[in-house]
């Protein structure tokens, strides 16, 4: 099973940077900023660490159904503070457990306080079947004989 570090690495060919926002950022930006990168939540940082998360799920049941206004609220007065994060050196089994048992659909990764990147429940499910397609044709290969 791979590492955080090694889909990190994976994921920077494809997309490069993390998209953050701080906590005094206004939730229409937030979310300007989340439909303009077609993302389902962003980390929330001040000073170069996490301080929270900001996901469609916060705006929905924080913002929306309490009335309140994406224009004039910040970032802080809704996002999740609590937020779970791993290391580049996890398995990525470690964090699909995280993830399925907190029902968690982002995960930060921290290393060293810093935000290094953003992992998906997309990101892992993809790279499980990934890493399933390969197994099936190693074992295919083997019962063929082609591999000893």
């Amino acid at each position: 099973m791979k590492t955080v570090a090694e889909l990190l690495k994976l994921k920077a060919h494809h997309h490069g940077e993390v998209h953050t926002v701080t906590p005094e950022h206004m939730v229409i930006d937030a979310l300007k900023l989340m439909a303009d990168k077609n993302i389902g939540a962003v980390p929330v940082v001040k000073d170069g660490r996490v301080v929270g998360i900001l996901s469609e799920r916060d705006y929905a049941r924080k913002l929306v159904l309490k009335g309140l206004s994406s224009i004039g609220t910040p970032v802080s007065d809704i996002m999740t503070r609590e937020v779970r994060t791993v290391d580049p050196q996890h398995t990525l089994d470690t964090c699909m457990g995280i993830m399925t048992d907190l029902r968690l659909r982002h995960l930060p990764v921290v290393e060293e306080g810093k935000l290094v990147g953003l992992l998906s429940i997309g990101d892992l499910v993809k790279e499980a079947i990934a890493e399933q397609a390969e197994l099936i044709k190693t074992m295919e290969q083997y019962i063929r004989g082609e591999i000893s």
